[in-house]
């Protein structure tokens, strides 16, 4: 794939980053631009000079755009996903997910194109109307990551889009195929020029982003330790910001629970995505009357898992992003052994016959860990999980509560009273009852406490971060009426 330039005045870039599957690492997947500061300016530039005439789009018609996307996306949802797979290593049948995670959420903006709905409300005084509607919020500066390169920024280019925002859309350096493929494709639906504009590069190139004065609000996804300085960055400038970050993720398993089905829901949120997403089940709290049984099933399972290049139907477990994460995941399989954990299973590279070029990492469990070890309170963003006793319901919540994160959490129980106690104490956005910490639905609002982001929301209230709240007041009285001291 070659890069062809969808940013209306940027010029041809001296620098160029190479896309590599991760499975083959002497593949290249494409070539594309290390945008420079120039080049953010123009992508700034184009943006901003597109937004009148797009604002003043009726929404319905901006709408129509997104609609048209989602049903070209969905007809080449397996072009997609296996370029997906390819870039970024995600097993097929997690990549025909991610893509339709971006059809369904196209899906979804494209009809509040017809509801970006305010409010009416009675008004204090006669003989006048007070309402308040949506307004867009100007142009906004999009980073995404690449654990989901069509799924989040579709959660983030779509609700901009359809608010009436303009967009200089980054996304991260190790994905950048899927990220400009499916920009064009909204381009060819029918976005004007300078409406939807891409950068491509590293973290340098996303501060350029960040810092520049043209850009009103900044939505990224990414870790804790660069969305804080992102923050720092908007708070010296007074842009807007929505930030999603880490997550430490716990599944409670309590006596009375399934554990055939805990364990599959624990497999499935510690090794899908090979355990790079940030909802991952990298912790599970089991109660100790039944944390034998369960860790014996736990690693007999996860032994079994098929490691391989994710374009073969038959593997369960693709390769990390790249060689930097692949070291990363297995510094902490040695923490995990030097604090005194247990390995049950995994805990190696995966290099023999056909894996031999590719950042492979065998699905790893730990057994007998302490809530305070660092392989159970900081992010790995890898296969590995640990698996921690607990004495009582209220032990489990301290425990999963104990960490700086708060993104998801899980219980599996078949205690009703145990399952509300639950949703009511973990201090997490959110919360599942037999079922893993991984699986959000696009119409649902996304999005964690503490450390995992600042408060806004992705999915279901997403508009509320791509729009600002307008207050409208209409005088029919013919009279001076003044609030508060007329009434």
């Amino acid at each position: 794939m070659d890069f062809e330039n969808i940013t209306p005045g940027a010029s041809t870039p001296a620098n160029w980053i190479e896309s590599r599957n991760p499975a083959h690492w002497t593949e290249v997947i494409g070539r594309f631009p290390l945008s420079d500061a120039s080049a953010v300016d123009a992508a700034v530039c184009a943006a901003r000079a597109a937004y009148d005439s797009w604002r003043l789009t009726p929404a319905p018609r901006r709408a129509e755009v997104l609609y048209r996307a989602a049903e070209r996306l969905s007809r080449d949802k397996e072009e997609f996903a296996q370029l997906m797979t390819r870039e970024m290593g995600k097993v097929l049948i997690e990549a025909r997910g991610d893509v339709q995670e971006g059809v369904d959420m196209l899906y979804f903006i494209a009809g509040e194109g017809r509801r970006l709905c305010g409010e009416t409300v009675p008004s204090e005084l006669m003989s006048k109307f007070a309402m308040s509607v949506r307004a867009p919020v100007g142009v906004c500066a999009l980073v995404t990551p690449w654990n989901f390169p069509l799924a989040i920024p579709s959660w983030k280019i779509a609700p901009a889009l359809v608010a009436g925002n303009t967009v200089v859309f980054k996304p991260a350096e190790d994905t950048p195929a899927v990220a400009h493929r499916f920009a064009q494709l909204l381009i060819d639906c029918g976005l004007p020029p300078g409406v939807l504009n891409v950068v491509h590069g590293d973290g340098s190139t996303g501060a350029l982003i960040v810092n520049h004065p043209g850009i009103d609000l900044v939505s990224f996804t990414g870790s804790t330790d660069v969305g804080r300085l992102v923050a720092h960055a908007c708070a010296e400038s007074n842009k807007r910001l929505s930030l999603e970050m880490g997550g430490k993720n716990a599944i409670i398993v309590m006596e009375d629970a399934d554990l055939s089905l805990a364990v599959d829901g624990a497999v499935w949120g510690a090794f899908g995505t090979s355990g790079q997403r940030c909802t991952a089940a990298s912790r599970l709290i089991v109660h100790e009357s039944v944390y034998k049984p369960f860790t014996d099933m736990l690693a007999a399972r996860a032994s079994a898992l098929r490691v391989g290049d994710g374009l073969d139907e038959d593997s369960q477990v693709g390769p990390v992003i790249n060689s930097a994460q692949l070291d990363r995941i297995h510094d902490y399989t040695q923490i995990g052994l030097a604090d005194g954990a247990k390995l049950l299973c995994g805990g190696e590279r995966v290099s023999k016959g056909s894996l031999a070029d590719g950042w492979f990492y065998s699905p790893t469990v730990f057994a007998d860990v302490a809530p305070g070890m660092r392989i159970a309170q900081e992010e790995i963003f890898g296969p590995t999980t640990c698996i921690i006793p607990a004495t009582s319901l209220d032990n489990a919540l301290e425990i999963a509560n104990g960490v700086r994160y708060g993104l998801s959490s899980a219980i599996y129980t078949q205690n009703v009273n145990i399952a509300f106690r639950a949703m009511r104490d973990l201090s997490t956005g959110i919360v599942y009852v037999n079922a893993s910490t991984i699986g959000a639905e696009v119409h649902l609002p996304f999005g964690g406490t503490r450390a995992t982001g600042n408060g806004h929301r992705e999915g279901g209230h997403v508009l509320d971060v791509f729009t600002e709240w307008k207050s409208l007041y209409i005088d029919f009285s013919g009279t001076l009426q003044r609030a508060q001291i007329d009434a």
